[in-house]
């Protein structure tokens, strides 16, 4: 007869854990097609049954399910504990990181509508001119894609790059790549996007912190895209097909729509610069303050009135606050030139006009609440001290684990956001506090983002949006879309693996 309590008080039981879970969520969203948002919380229970006993939920130990915990062996469990563990995981992710996620969605959409990401293009081309057209589309999807999803800005973005080809007379392919893997990178590396927003929480990084490195990190890769681009372009004769909703003369009209039909470039912009700045400015003066330099009016203290405005105004959650009433501000202004405001009341107008934001908003909140539960789950399990084990026998780099842990699971199963969520979960088990780095755990942070990049082929959405509104053949798309991911994804491994030697931050 087997002896099931030997073999769950194995040393090596939680990786088994670990790879069951893995392969359940790869399975339930690929084959059986279930909502991620099902198949992470499954995977979260399934991971607490096959964990063995479990803690008492009480208020005095639920900090372990943030902390890597050795489970001790016992022949008794309670079964609900793994249901009652997973819930805590998903009601503490879902509020940790839920207002940021349908702020950052409310952003987006009243850009959109507004105009604002238009006028954002349109100020860039004007200040690099035609000429430089491919920089200004790889700019803007940068730059857009912090605030507003990646599919969002490709839908915005692709009319402008067709219209771009028309105008120039070729180089679509250039343009279409330059801006989608512009979006691509910062969609994956910068917060608020649900995705990095999700690492720097597990991980226990601040967001300024995260967003700066990610920016700084995101450099290098852009211009690896922009090369591309320019290569891809001169070595395949691509067509500009006619796709639907994007004909010719649809084309001529957005180059001919008047630029004071659209918001000023200040409000333009002040979505997205606002709290880049004032996340990113804080958590500036709060390392400068750490290496005892001297900020005047800005020292770090309850007693300063500057500092104490800032570090109010600079907590995500109220920056990302301001960025959507400046938003909201944006489409009502542009609603009453538009004369939309006339035809109803503007609080109906805006109820509205905010419906599939949040809705939208609600559903990744849900599934970015289940990968913390798996995540939590993870840790729970002992996996951490597992892996822990194996990476040192072998001299394995955390780096490099991370960034093939998250490539792995994106290749798998094709959302660069469950690969986060799964890479996350199993690092933060791993490292634990991080005392065990040599380096900042920043650099693990931008490993599993950059690992959420890699090959984009048939199982991701994004892979279809970018085939269908292009008017590429899928070969086509697999032969240019998919490499260039590739290579931002093994360049940003570079980055990780050598920043981490060179220059640790610790």
């Amino acid at each position: 007869m087997i002896n099931i309590l030997a073999i769950i008080s194995s040393p090596n039981w939680p990786l088994c854990v670990l790879l069951l879970s893995v392969f359940w969520v790869v399975f339930g969203i690929t084959k059986l097609k279930l909502h991620a948002f099902l198949t992470l919380m499954i995977a979260a229970i399934f991971v607490g049954l096959l964990s063995g006993p479990l803690p008492e939920l009480s208020i005095e130990n639920k900090g372990l399910f943030h902390n890597r915990v050795d489970l001790p062996p016992s022949a008794e469990t309670d079964h609900t504990l793994a249901i009652k563990w997973s819930l805590l995981g998903l009601g503490n992710t879902a509020g940790g990181v839920g207002l940021i996620i349908a702020l950052a969605a409310i952003v987006g959409t009243c850009m959109m509508k507004s105009g604002a990401a238009d006028r954002v293009v349109r100020f860039l081309l004007s200040v690099f001119g035609e000429k430089y057209a491919g920089l200004v589309l790889l700019l803007s999807g940068f730059l857009l894609s912090i605030p507003v999803f990646f599919d969002t800005v490709f839908f915005l973005l692709i009319p402008l790059a067709r219209a771009m080809a028309v105008r120039s007379g070729g180089q679509y392919l250039f343009f279409v790549m330059a801006m989608a893997g512009a979006g691509a990178i910062t969609h994956s590396m910068v917060p608020p996007t649900p995705g990095p927003l999700m690492i720097a929480n597990g991980l226990g990084i601040e967001i300024g912190y995260a967003m700066t490195a990610g920016l700084i990190a995101s450099i290098l890769p852009a211009c690896l895209v922009l090369y591309l681009a320019k290569w891809f372009d001169s070595k395949y004769n691509f067509p500009m097909r006619e796709v639907a909703g994007s004909s010719r003369k649809s084309l001529e009209n957005i180059i001919n729509k008047p630029n004071e039909d659209l918001p000023s470039i200040f409000l333009s912009f002040l979505p997205i610069v606002l709290p880049v700045v004032l996340i990113s400015g804080l958590s500036i003066i709060n390392i400068l303050s750490l290496h005892n330099i001297d900020l005047g009016i800005f020292n770090p203290g309850p007693d300063n009135v500057c500092y104490s405005v800032l570090s109010f105004l600079g907590e995500p959650n109220m920056a990302m606050a301001l960025a959507a009433l400046s938003s909201i501000y944006i489409l009502v202004q542009q609603s009453i030139k538009d004369n939309l405001g006339k035809k109803r009341k503007i609080t109906s107008f805006l109820s509205k006009e905010l419906e599939e934001p949040l809705s939208t908003a609600g559903m990744i909140i849900l599934i970015t609440g289940a990968g913390g539960a798996f995540g939590g789950m993870i840790r729970l399990s002992g996996v951490g001290r597992s892996i822990e084990n194996l990476s040192s026998e072998f001299n394995i780099s955390y780096v490099l684990l991370a960034w093939s842990v998250t490539a792995i699971i994106r290749i798998a199963q094709g959302s660069a956001t469950v690969a986060m969520i799964t890479g996350v979960g199993l690092m933060a088990a791993v490292l634990g506090d991080g005392s065990l780095l040599s380096y900042h755990p920043l650099y693990i942070f931008l490993a599993i983002g950059f690992g959420s990049i890699t090959l984009s082929w048939m199982n991701d959405s994004g892979f279809w949006v970018v085939q269908r509104l292009s008017g590429f053949t899928e070969k086509e798309t697999l032969k240019t879309w998919s490499v260039l991911l590739t290579a931002i994804s093994l360049l940003g491994l570079i980055i990780c693996l050598i920043g981490s030697v060179i220059i640790p931050l610790k």
